[in-house]
């Protein structure tokens, strides 16, 4: 488990969700370079859009 530095109160529900966002991320990632099969990079971006925009609005809804 990785271990946060701080927390909050709306940040701590989502951490579980974005380590596991990011593993996806790697094997996606891996599975392109290793097959060379486009869809994983695709599905790779898309991912990381979203947790992009999930971070995004963590920070907003912390007032930042």
């Amino acid at each position: 488990m990785i271990m946060r530095e701080w927390n909050t109160p709306t940040r701590e529900p989502w951490n579980p969700v974005i380590v596991q966002l990011l593993r996806a991320i790697d094997l996606h990632t891996r599975q392109y370079f290793s097959t060379g099969d486009k869809w994983h990079a695709e599905q790779a971006d898309q991912l990381r859009r979203y947790v992009i925009e999930l971070k995004e609005w963590i920070f907003k809804m912390e007032g930042r």
